[in-house]
């Protein structure tokens, strides 16, 4: 996966020139407001700073279709051009109006890389560390605010600091990432798919991925571009082949999937049962079976949940069989009596499918690409086969033939039930290694592929290799907005958004060293002769430092813990340290214990907010809407987020004169609090699951919910 973190490290250069920006602003408005004489007109002040959010609000309209339409990579490099000439025009700037002009120029590089970024990690990341990855632009920018605290820090402590030059230095590092964006960034594999380029998206993946073999995730992106059909939900027992030849108790039999295994000479057999598994149950009832209390959370979240409510055991077949199965056929047989499963076919498909393969080591659980392309040999009596492919996250693409449809395909996603079953008198219990049989749920259907795009009607690779139907349709309709999966994954995304910001920590980043200052920071450090400005300047470096390893944690613990379990442990701490905010701004503790109880909670804040409620908002949105809208989606979540982002650091210079620290901390406590609600109610657990199975997800709860409404 070399490949892919190599890329989102370039790319995540961008999110470093916004913290850097960021920071810079921050400490510059500081000589900006005395060299203009702004003291007494804090409107103007703010508008220095929200005119790039400004700018990034108004480029943030367009980006989304225009990525849509002129793919992910060429708005990248744009985004680096119009920081240089921002830094370039900073730098010159002789009065107040030609200033405000360079900071818009700079939003609209702000709002290009701020939204684009993630998408296009989500769009080239593997399943498995997707979160670790799409975590780096909340790593990269604080770091860009770390080294500009420092830059302007070191530049404080002159006897006539220039602001010119630290808003201008920003030029220095656009050029890195111009460079980075033009040589080394590839086009975004999925966009490529969605404009039928599949030969592109081929080698792009190859180079990511670093195989060769990448057959599996060029279906998966293929089927992404026709979600919102008709889903179902069904259940398959898995089962080495002689555990279930002589009972048909919980198996119909018309359709079989062979699964090869990677030991040699093992093969599994896939059943669908009439008995329902975990998810079956959730999706059917809305909530965990057995559970009679009122249903406070959105259907959705629960059907998320029970996904990875109960992950398999390690060092059995049942943590082993999905991430390493070698590949996977459907059959479809005729309905005519007397016809025979081709046993003989089925054990030369398991000789091959084991080549090889017996040497895998625990490397292959990381791999999304465990595939193999069928040979002209391997067909049924019935003369169709098509091959099934692991996608990632312990997911496997299949396909079965649509019966009701002449030419038609089913594609199947199928995952593995966290626990195996134990019931009474069936086929489902555990007897040992030999007879063990596994539970998988399967999101079943209609593929966007069709039986005349196969060759020979039983390779899905080389299908692989020219335009699908699909993709020939052309751009995105706005219609395919009003979706019911889309629109509740809108949703999520607009109001996590909304109460990001509403939260208020650009409004304190902005303004961090005049908070400090407020707060008589200075009295901490008088001892070493810094200035109030020096002094504060050095404490918001330091609180950018801190959250550096803060964010490590946050990387670590994305794809293991997940996004949903951090926002909820996350948001309570951040509550906390507001509410000690407001009291040490209320009650009287001296001048020294006022500071230290402000830097501290403060720091803790930032410290929590970098963890959780920082990445997660980009990362979902990024994650939960279909390859066809994600462009436009991500706009209006973008939108969303440049638009809080104004009303709070406009109105934050005044809030703080009218209401004071405690009146501003006191609103950023009650959202908060209702953030936390809202992620418990309606936001789901989306790690480890391929983007498309995601959608997919979105749009079998958004039907659910309806139905039960």
């Amino acid at each position: 996966m070399r490949g892919a973190v190599l890329v989102a490290i370039a790319a995540a250069i961008g999110n470093l020139l916004q913290g850097w920006d960021n920071a810079t602003i921050a400490g510059a408005v500081l000589y900006i407001k005395r060299e203009f004489h702004l003291q007494s007109e804090p409107t103007i002040e703010g508008l220095i700073v929200a005119m790039s959010l400004i700018g990034a609000t108004v480029i943030t309209t367009c980006s989304g279709p225009v990525s849509d339409w002129l793919g992910r990579r060429p708005m990248l490099i744009l985004s680096s051009v119009l920081y240089c000439l921002s830094g370039l025009v900073m730098l010159w700037s002789p009065n107040v109006s030609v200033l405000l002009l360079a900071r818009l120029m700079d939003g609209f590089g702000i709002g290009l890389a701020v939204t684009l970024v993630p998408v296009y990690i989500s769009e080239t990341a593997p399943p498995e560390i997707r979160g670790l990855l799409n975590t780096l632009p909340q790593f990269t920018g604080a770091a860009g605010m770390f080294m500009s605290y420092c830059m302007v820090f070191a530049m404080s402590l002159k006897d006539s600091p220039s602001w010119r030059l630290m808003l201008g230095v920003l030029s220095i590092p656009s050029l890195i990432y111009f460079a980075l964006a033009i040589l080394f960034l590839p086009e975004s594999p999925r966009w490529l798919v969605s404009k039928g380029k599949m030969k592109e998206a081929k080698q792009v993946l190859q180079m990511l991925r670093g195989t060769d073999d990448v057959s599996g995730e060029m279906a998966l992106l293929v089927e992404g571009l026709g979600v919102g059909g008709d889903t179902s939900i069904e259940e398959y027992i898995i089962s080495p082949d002689n555990v279930l030849a002589d009972s048909q108790e919980h198996a119909v039999e018309k359709d079989r999937i062979k699964l090869y295994g990677a030991e040699e000479g093992k093969s599994w057999i896939a059943k669908p049962v009439i008995e329902q598994s975990t998810l079956g149950a959730v999706s059917r009832h809305g909530s965990m079976p057995n559970q009679n209390n009122v249903q406070l959370v959105d259907p959705l979240v629960t059907l998320f949940g029970s996904v990875h409510e109960k992950l398999p055991e390690s060092g059995s077949m049942r943590s082993m069989l999905f991430p390493n199965f070698g590949s996977m056929f459907n059959v479809a047989e005729h309905h005519g009596k007397g016809e025979q499963w081709d046993e003989e076919n089925l054990q030369k498909d398991g000789d091959h499918a084991s080549d090889g393969s017996g040497g895998e080591s625990d490397d292959n659980l990381r791999s999304p690409l465990l595939s193999r392309q069928a040979s002209n040999g391997e067909r049924d009596n019935a003369g169709e086969q098509v091959s099934g492919m692991g996608i990632g996250g312990g997911w496997q693409l299949a396909y079965r033939k649509d019966e009701k449809s002449s030419g038609g395909l089913k594609r199947i996603y199928l995952h593995q039930e966290g626990a195996p079953a134990s019931r009474r008198g069936s086929i489902i219990s555990l007897c040992g290694a030999e007879n063990e049989v596994v539970h998988a749920a399967a999101l079943v259907s209609q593929s966007v592929l069709h039986m005349q795009e196969l060759p020979d009607h039983h390779t899905i690779g080389k299908a692989m290799d020219k335009q699908p139907q699909a993709a020939a349709k052309g751009g995105t309709s706005w219609n395919e907005l009003f979706e019911p999966g889309v629109k509740h994954a809108l949703v999520v995304g607009v109001g996590i958004q909304i109460l990001q910001q509403f939260s208020g920590i650009n409004g304190v980043l902005y303004y961090t060293p005049q908070i400090l200052e407020q707060a008589g920071v200075g009295v901490l450090l008088s001892n070493l002769g810094l200035s109030s400005d020096s002094a504060s300047l050095l404490i918001s470096g330091v609180t950018t430092l801190l959250m550096l390893p803060s964010i490590g944690v946050a990387m670590r613990l994305m794809d293991i813990a997940g996004r949903r379990w951090l926002l909820l442990s996350t948001l309570p701490v951040l509550l906390v340290t507001l509410i000690l905010l407001v009291l040490g701004n209320v009650i009287d503790l001296g001048t020294v214990m006022h500071a230290v109880i402000s830097t501290a909670s403060v720091i803790v804040y930032f410290c929590c907010f970098v963890m959780g409620f920082g990445p997660i908002p980009n990362i979902l949105c990024a994650e939960i809407f279909p390859t066809r809208v994600r462009g436009i989606c991500i706009a209006i979540c973008a939108l969303t987020f440049w638009i809080g982002d104004i009303i709070v650091t406009y109105t934050l210079p005044v809030m703080l004169n009218q209401i004071g620290l405690a009146g501003v901390f006191g609103i950023y406590a009650v959202v908060c609090a209702v953030a936390w609600v809202f992620v418990f109610v309606k936001v789901p657990e989306t790690k480890g699951m391929p983007l498309e199975v995601i959608t997919e997800f979105f749009a079998v709860g958004a039907k659910q919910t309806a139905d039960i409404v």
